[in-house]
């Protein structure tokens, strides 16, 4: 028997890990890291003026509230020595503390004058006000990115910080998406009576574009033998991740797995103990291609994508392990049949500031409008059983 747990074991187990190519950093947004990065120099990489103001010392407030301004230093200027105890330079953002200097007075605790500034009455000035103090970020050869991180925007900053005009990063996997069905039909084209429109694939595409993956390409394949050969022999050439959508059940006309063998795609595995999806089919191409069987079902399919396919894709490039949030379920769910089960739910949060799962379930798993305004779907044990209200589980989102 295959469980939920069993099937991320064996996906993690035949999943190929993806080559490592150097891109400018400008467009590494979204790719998994495969370097270090470590700090070129200290950050801030000197002490580092944090107001608009005037930079002076500190103990000379002690007997003075009036300062004669003896220059100005912008951020980017060579930095500026102060002459003498009764001057003081103007000083911006960003800047380099000018020598002699260990205070800044921001510009709003200042009346200036003729070229003198003076102090707001009753104003302590301490050393250090106002000063990003050299190092206190992090140290010239510290690490700042383990490689397996996902370069969002904070992680691009930081390597841009720290010199890297090029990263290595885990190649984009070329995926494909390939819909099954003779009664499939696309949007703006006439519909008969006896057919349905082609959403998984729509689905499965958006998801996947959402998540970064650039090099998605689609495809549908009729209910015929021969042509399902074909096709799949053609994408088995050309791409590392198959994500098939129907076919994979148990009826006269589910032909992928059959299609599948015949071209020597290696079976991993073919049902989980969970609703819906129990049909997901998983197996590996003869140069290591990832093949996902993902049920016809449109609930079945995005669940199953969201559950499986996408964290199997993050782990071939390399990411490391990110644990799914936990929420508490806003209401009881009763559970009747002995699978684990995926619950749609909305995120809502309480006058607290707390998250919580509410259940949103669905009409069975071909009722996609009622994924409209959930937000992700929580994991459920295997009853028969009742989830009380507060129920802490996993939630993974779409």
């Amino acid at each position: 028997m295959t469980t939920p747990a069993i099937a991320d074991r064996l996906i993690g187990e035949h999943v190929t890990c993806l080559p490592i190519e150097s891109l400018p950093l400008a467009q590494c947004g979204g790719a998994v890291l495969r370097e270090n990065v470590y700090g070129e120099r200290d950050a801030p990489p000197f002490d580092r003026v944090a107001m608009d103001g005037i930079a002076l010392r500190a103990a000379d407030t002690q007997k003075l509230r009036e300062f004669r301004i003896q220059a100005r230093q912008a951020a980017g200027d060579a930095p500026l020595t102060l002459a003498a105890g009764s001057q003081c330079i103007e000083i911006m953002t960003g800047a380099m503390l000018p020598g002699g200097c260990d205070a800044v007075v921001p510009v709003e605790r200042l009346q200036v004058q003729g070229g003198v500034a003076r102090l707001e009455d009753g104003l302590a000035v301490t050393p250090g006000m106002n000063i990003h103090a050299r190092g206190s970020d992090s140290t010239r050869g510290a690490l700042l990115l383990a490689a397996g991180t996902r370069l969002a925007a904070p992680e691009i900053a930081v390597a841009a910080g720290a010199g890297m005009a090029r990263v290595r990063v885990s190649s984009q996997p070329n995926i494909v998406v390939i819909s099954t069905g003779n009664e499939l039909v696309e949007p703006g084209e006439p519909v008969l009576p006896h057919q349905v429109r082609r959403s998984n694939a729509y689905a499965v595409l958006a998801a996947l574009r959402q998540r970064g993956f650039r090099r998605v390409a689609d495809d549908h394949v009729r209910d015929d033998a021969d042509e399902l050969r074909a096709r799949l022999r053609f994408h088995l050439g050309t791409h590392d991740v198959l994500i098939l959508s129907g076919g994979v059940s148990m009826g006269a006309l589910d032909l992928v797995p059959g299609a599948l063998r015949d071209l020597g795609v290696r079976e991993v595995f073919h049902k989980i103990e969970q609703r819906p999806g129990r049909p997901l089919w998983f197996g590996v191409g003869p140069a290591g291609q990832a093949v996902f069987g993902l049920p016809g079902n449109p609930v079945s399919t995005l669940v199953c994508l969201v559950r499986y396919v996408t964290p199997a894709l993050y782990a071939a490039m390399g990411e490391a392990p990110i644990a799914p949030q936990r929420l508490a379920l806003a209401e009881p769910v009763e559970v009747r049949h002995t699978l684990t089960s995926f619950l749609p739910v909305r995120i809502v949060g309480d006058d607290w500031g707390r998250d919580w799962a509410e259940p949103r379930p669905t009409n069975g798993s071909g009722d996609f409008t009622s994924l409209t305004g959930t937000d992700g779907f929580v994991e459920l044990p295997p009853g028969p059983n009742r989830f009380a209200k507060g129920f802490v589980t996993r939630c993974w989102r779409w």
